[in-house]
C-alpha cells in the first residue's frame, strides 16, 4: 500500500457527518443543507436535450483530448470571457477538457511533482480546497500553508514566504474567487506570483470553478491566463488555469471542465491521462459545449445569487459580523464564539440546518487555526429555504 494514505486526513463532510450523527433535530422543522456547494437547481433543458440526443454516443471510447469542437468551444469562451488575443489560445496545444476540476486538481500534481528533488514544497492558502493537501501529500510532496486571515485581507501574502521555501516549491495553489473566502485576488497579487513563479521555476494551478458568480456585471473577478498575458508571458509558462460546469451552469453530475495554458505542460499531462481512463464520455461532451456557449442561463444565475445574499444579509447582520463576498456562493461568517463546532452541532440540533465549521477547512499551523469561529454556508438552496434558514440562524444567535 502507499504509505502516504496514512497520511490524508478525514473530507470536511465526513467529520460534519461524525459531528451530527446521533443528532435529532426538532421534527417541526424541515432540513435546510447549506454545508456542501451543491447547487439546488435543476439543469437547463437544452443540456437535458444535449444528453437525450447523443445518448447513443455511448457505444464509443471517447478521446482523452475531447472532440475538436468542445476545445473550440472552451477557447472561444475563455478568449470572450477573459479578453485575450486570440493568437495566445490554441484549442489543440493550451486546452484539455477534463472530468471536472476537483479531479484535475487532485492528478496534476502528479505530473508536475518531481519527487526526487530534495524537500518539494506544494503551498496553498488556509483555509483551502482540501484536495490541494490530498494532492501534494500523494505526490509525495510536502503542504505548506499560507494563513488567510481578517488581518491580511482574507488573501494570501506572498512577501512573507522566505526565499528558500520559493526554491523548494514546485507548485502552488491558489483560489480565486476563493472557497471559502469568495476574495478575488487583485492584479497586483497576480503579478506578483508570476514573477516569482518565472524566478523560482514552480507551477501555479489556480483553480477558478468560482469565477461566474460574482455580484457585479461589469467587473467579473480576473484569471491568471488573463493576468499571464497582461503580464508578458503568452506562452502561460508555469501557469494552468482549472474551471468547471458545476457551479458556472449547476451540473455538477455532469463531471465537465477544463485545464488550460503552459502548453508543455498541457502536452505532458495529456500524456499522463492516456493511461489514467478519464476520458469524458461524449454525450456530456457535447452537452458541455451547449453550456459553454451560453450566457444567458449564468447571468440569471448570478441574478439569483444576488437576491439570496441581499436577502440573507438584511436577516443576518443585525445580530452578526456578515460581509458579502467579493465572488463565489459562499458566506465566510464570523462567529459570536470561537467553538465552531459547538455552534454547528447546536444549530442543527435546534434549527435543522447544516451548514460547515471554518476550522474544518483549515489546518492550525503554530498555535492557531484560521478557520476556528467562522462558519462557512453556501448558498445554494432556494431563495425561499435561504431566508427561512437565515431567520433560523439569527434566532439561534439571539438565544445564546
Amino acid at each position: 500500500m502507499n504509505p502516504n494514505l496514512e497520511f490524508l486526513k478525514p473530507d470536511p463532510f465526513e467529520r460534519l457527518d461524525e459531528l451530527l450523527a446521533h443528532t435529532h433535530p426538532p421534527a417541526t422543522l424541515y432540513p435546510i443543507v447549506l454545508s456542501i456547494g451543491e447547487p439546488d437547481y435543476s439543469a437547463s433543458p437544452y443540456v437535458i436535450d444535449k444528453l437525450k440526443d447523443n445518448i447513443e454516443l455511448i457505444q464509443y471510447y471517447p478521446t482523452v483530448q475531447g472532440i475538436p469542437d468542445l476545445r473550440k468551444a472552451i477557447r472561444n469562451w475563455i478568449i470572450r470571457r477573459y479578453q485575450i488575443n486570440p493568437d495566445y489560445v490554441h484549442e489543440d496545444a493550451h486546452i484539455l477538457p477534463v472530468n471536472g476540476a476537483r479531479e484535475s486538481l487532485f492528478t496534476i500534481a502528479q505530473v508536475v511533482i518531481d519527487p526526487h528533488q530534495e524537500d518539494p514544497l506544494v503551498m496553498m492558502s488556509n483555509p483551502f480546497y482540501q484536495v490541494y493537501e490530498s494532492a501534494a501529500i500523494i505526490a509525495n510532496a510536502t503542504p505548506v500553508f499560507l494563513a488567510t486571515t481578517a488581518e491580511n485581507g482574507f488573501l494570501p501574502d506572498f512577501s512573507v514566504v522566505p526565499d528558500a521555501f520559493w526554491r523548494n516549491c514546485q507548485l502552488i495553489y491558489i483560489c480565486s474567487p476563493g472557497n471559502p473566502t469568495g476574495k478575488v485576488f487583485t492584479k497586483k497579487i497576480f503579478f506578483e506570483l508570476i514573477n516569482l513563479s518565472l524566478k523560482y521555476q514552480f507551477v501555479i494551478a489556480s483553480d477558478e470553478c468560482y469565477s461566474e458568480i460574482y455580484r457585479d456585471e461589469k467587473q467579473p473577478p480576473i484569471g491568471l491566463l488573463q493576468m499571464a498575458a497582461e503580464f508578458g508571458n503568452h506562452e502561460f509558462t508555469n501557469c494552468l488555469a482549472f474551471n468547471s460546469l458545476s457551479k458556472r451552469s449547476n451540473v455538477p453530475g455532469l463531471r465537465s471542465g477544463f485545464v488550460a495554458g503552459d502548453k508543455e505542460i498541457i502536452r505532458k499531462y495529456l500524456r499522463y491521462r492516456t493511461y489514467h481512463g478519464c476520458s469524458m464520455p461524449l454525450p456530456n461532451q457535447y452537452a458541455s459545449i451547449a453550456c459553454w456557449n451560453d450566457e444567458q442561463h449564468v447571468i440569471d444565475n448570478r441574478r439569483d445569487y444576488k437576491n439570496k445574499f441581499d436577502a440573507v444579509y438584511e436577516i443576518l447582520s443585525p445580530v452578526l459580523e456578515v460581509a458579502i463576498p467579493d465572488a463565489s456562493f459562499y458566506l465566510w461568517l464570523k462567529l459570536p464564539v470561537d467553538d465552531d463546532e459547538k455552534f454547528t452541532h447546536e444549530l442543527y440540533r435546534t434549527q435543522n440546518v447544516a451548514v460547515l465549521p471554518g476550522s474544518y477547512l483549515s489546518r492550525k499551523t503554530g498555535n492557531k487555526n484560521p478557520g476556528q469561529g467562522f462558519v462557512r454556508i453556501a448558498l445554494v438552496a432556494s431563495l425561499d429555504d435561504c431566508i427561512e434558514a437565515a431567520r433560523r440562524i439569527r434566532a439561534f444567535v439571539q438565544s445564546m
